[in-house]
């Protein structure tokens, strides 16, 4: 089973491809990302950010009676914002308590 994050916010970046002769003429083209812990831990961490700051602004918009936002629209936008932070905060605690296992282990 092949599971992959994505983020929410584009961070895709269009990159044009290296012309054909720069190997030759020693310039080194950019290593490829690895989809690793640290890829698939920072995009999450972009997500959650994102999805705090989309219901931070729309709950200000309803706080302004703004006509083309609704009260249902924000209140799943900040439930959305909660339950990814909650989500943040286990896998932090986890990993503290993974590192503090493994510093404590007897060589």
């Amino acid at each position: 089973m092949d599971l992959r994050l994505t983020p929410s916010i584009g961070s895709a970046v269009a990159r044009p491809a290296p012309a054909a002769g720069a190997a030759a003429r020693g310039v080194v083209a950019e290593p490829k990302e690895q989809a690793g812990f640290s890829t698939a831990l920072k995009s999450a961490l972009v997500s959650v950010s994102g999805a705090q700051g989309e219901s931070g602004r729309l709950s200000r918009e309803v706080q302004l009676e703004n006509p083309q936002v609704s009260l249902e629209e924000t209140m799943v936008a900040i439930q959305k914002a909660q339950i990814g932070f909650q989500a943040t905060l286990h896998v932090r605690n986890r990993m503290v308590q993974a590192y503090t296992d493994i510093m404590n282990m007897q060589v």
